[in-house]
């Protein structure tokens, strides 16, 4: 099968899902305790909610999705002067860059690699940060 996990090189460099939605807001830690006490949302460490759910082509694999609000104007959303940045869970993070340098994609960074995964970001057509996450599973 040609995105089997056993053998990373023969996957597909594509995304596979919603890895995380990040947005601005005026007061971050009020609105997460909002969150919590009326919608019950669990904040982690890191002050996102995550969410999780099963990969149905590979059941025991557990995903997960990120909640996450900033506070307005931080940089992390930078060059983008949006109010939102979407993070994508992709596989074979290496050969999806590959093909979006090859495609004229503008990319912001290297690939960064830290225990829950490797990161990237990249900018669209309309100048919204992109942030491609390839979790470890």
């Amino acid at each position: 099968m040609e995105d089997s996990n056993n053998n990373k090189g023969n996957l597909t460099p594509k995304v596979t899902g919603i890895g995380g939605i990040f947005f601005f807001l005026q007061n971050p830690k009020e609105t997460k305790e909002w969150y919590a006490k009326n919608l019950g949302f669990e904040i982690n460490d890191w002050g996102s909610a995550s969410f999780e759910s099963r990969n149905l082509e590979n059941p025991d694999q557990i995903e997960s999705t990120q909640w996450c609000p900033f506070k307005q104007g931080d940089e992390y959303f930078s060059p983008s002067k949006k109010e939102f940045m979407i993070n994508y869970r992709v596989q074979n993070i290496e050969g999806l860059l590959e093909k979006l340098k090859a495609n004229g994609v503008t990319v912001l960074d290297d690939i960064e690699t830290y225990d829950y995964g490797k990161f990237v970001h990249i900018m669209d057509t309309e100048g919204n940060k992109i942030e491609l996450w390839e979790p470890v599973y």
